[in-house]
């Protein structure tokens, strides 16, 4: 028999170790790469208590997850934020101590370098008193479950041998 680490012709008995949760049959020189395994393992008897599920007597309201998706952000963020901000008399450095954000952040947002994640763009309509986003109908846009998009099996071509 070979050992399963080494591959060395082993002599006797092979020693059972247990390495990332598979259990080896090693030579006595590999044994210390893992643990030994332990032929009896203990079940534990104690039992969980059963909870017993409590109906609700109020339903909650269903979140619709595609409210986020609704509100778009403006295309000229960029030159609103400026002008908020120059209105204020704050510089960018004013600006970005006011919301505890850097101030090379407020930097690229004005120069549209960036995007404003949701936690800044929030930050600064409350603090410039602005809004960067407007309320987009849905209803007017059609959805395809069936559209076909370029998978990779349209690309490439599988050769068999």
């Amino acid at each position: 028999m070979q050992c399963e680490i080494c591959g060395a012709e082993m002599r006797g008995k092979p020693i059972c170790i247990t390495v990332d949760n598979s259990e080896l049959q090693v030579c006595q020189k590999c044994a210390p790469y893992g643990k030994p395994v332990d032929k009896r393992t203990p079940v534990s008897r104690k039992i969980s208590p059963v909870v017993r599920a409590v109906p609700r007597t109020g339903s909650r309201p269903k979140k619709d997850f595609f409210d986020i998706l609704k509100d778009e952000l403006l295309d000229d963020y960029d030159r609103i934020i400026r002008e908020a901000r120059e209105a204020k008399g704050w510089s960018q450095e004013d600006l970005a101590e006011n919301i505890k954000e850097k101030a090379s952040l407020i930097k690229k947002i004005e120069r549209s370098e960036i995007i404003p994640e949701d936690s800044v763009r929030k930050k600064l309509e409350h603090t410039l008193n602005i809004r960067l986003t407007e309320r987009v109908e849905v209803s007017g846009q059609e959805v395809s479950h069936f559209k076909k998009d370029t998978t990779l099996g349209d690309i490439v071509k599988i050769k068999r041998k």
